[in-house]
């Protein structure tokens, strides 16, 4: 999938979930999509023609990997480098 996922492990108040950019470097719009079972656009500071082109992929990419990264958000933040690798290495693709 072109473009940039951010995946976060737990940070300020809200929940799992996971931002997409177009690309990379500062000011880029983005969205966020929540890490659920049946994923959903949070937030959105894209183009409407952007996010209707790109969302649906990032929330079928959530869908099949919605456990792994529910986990990585929950207990990420302590996993060493390899660790890290061996998940980014394990999700599934769209």
């Amino acid at each position: 999938m072109p473009g940039v996922i951010m995946i976060s492990t737990a940070m300020g108040s809200h929940g799992p979930r996971v931002k997409y950019y177009l690309k990379t470097g500062p000011g880029q719009s983005s969205f966020s999509v929540a890490v659920a079972s049946e994923p959903r656009v949070l937030a959105s500071s894209m183009a409407a023609r952007d996010l209707n082109r790109r969302a649906p992929l990032v929330i079928d990419w959530v869908k099949l990997n919605h456990e792994a990264l529910a986990r990585f958000w929950s207990v990420g933040a302590h996993w060493m480098n390899d660790e890290v690798q061996t998940f980014i290495a394990s999700l599934r693709k769209v």
